[in-house]
């Protein structure tokens, strides 16, 4: 068990990453930016060191000024929440290097799942359905045209890295595709640096159901069972409820006999693949 965690993040996860350290005996420890110094997960840790002025990218994202705090306050690990530095490959590294624990995946899954094409490939070979789409390497315009002709109408384009639902467009007729494009990659460009995009169907009045999955470095792997995330606005969730009320109860036998009872469960093996610690999510998108 880690004596001491420094939580490298701010706001409501970082409260609530500090309540379960409490809870299992652990001293939270935290990092600021001047922003921050009078916030309340400053507030509650047993220790707190600044990083920085307000800008993220001057404090919350500088790797090296989170590892150094980790030092200097005496941590042996280090919780990244969520968002930030927490699915960046480099930092789960840096943190192994520098002699602390990263609570979460190891530095190869992080990159195998860090973009939904490279995701979406690593399910398919893992024999997990997929949504009819292209997620080639050729990102040409014309070629990504031709793929929309092929796949058909309505259709989505996505960008591959990043989340929150930038860099996604809903295209109806093959008149909307060229502009559609442009403002989906000039949107991820501005997010996430990376304007690579893939296309899916779209699935009109879908339900997405997701189902978390926990695994450790000693072999185990749970399921929390299963999440409604259906309820969204601009293509990021606002309610999550669970049970998910269009699952009829066989469904949760379901979970269990993929994860535990499957000698080679096909929806779960991404996550077991990967060897991911912390809490992969298996997506599932429902149709009428």
């Amino acid at each position: 068990m880690f004596k001491r965690i420094l939580i490298a993040n701010r706001g409501e996860i970082a409260v609530r990453i500090i309540r379960a350290c409490r809870e299992l005996g652990i001293s939270p420890v935290v990092v600021y930016s001047d922003a921050d110094a009078a916030a309340l997960h400053v507030r509650l840790a047993d220790a707190a060191a600044r990083i920085g002025p307000p800008a993220a990218g001057e404090s919350y994202l500088r790797i090296e000024r989170i590892i150094a705090a980790a030092h200097s306050l005496a941590a042996d690990a280090v919780h990244p929440g969520y968002g930030f530095l927490s699915e960046r490959a480099d930092f789960a590294r840096a943190c192994a290097t520098a002699g602390l624990t990263f609570i979460g995946p190891p530095p190869a899954a992080i990159e195998a799942m860090g973009g939904k094409i490279g995701a979406r490939k690593l399910a398919q070979a893992a024999e997990v359905p997929v949504v009819p789409g292209y997620d080639g390497s050729d990102q040409a315009p014309e070629r990504l045209l031709a793929e929309s002709e092929r796949i058909g109408y309505p259709l989505l384009i996505k960008a591959s890295a990043g989340g929150g639902g930038k860099g996604m467009r809903v295209v109806n007729r093959p008149a909307e595709f060229a502009a559609a494009l442009a403002g989906a990659q000039r949107e991820a460009r501005a997010a996430f640096a990376d304007d690579a995009v893939f296309l899916e169907r779209l699935i009109l009045e879908p339900r997405h159901v997701e189902i978390q999955v926990f695994g450790d470095t000693h072999g185990n792997l749970i399921h929390l069972g299963e999440r409604e995330c259906s309820i969204q606005r601009r293509h990021q969730k606002i309610l999550e409820e669970s049970p998910s009320p269009v699952l009829t109860p066989r469904y949760a036998m379901l979970w269990d006999l993929l994860l535990y009872e499957s000698p080679a469960p096909p929806a779960m093996s991404t996550p077991a693949r990967l060897s991911l610690c912390s809490r992969p999510m298996a997506n599932f998108i429902f149709s009428r």
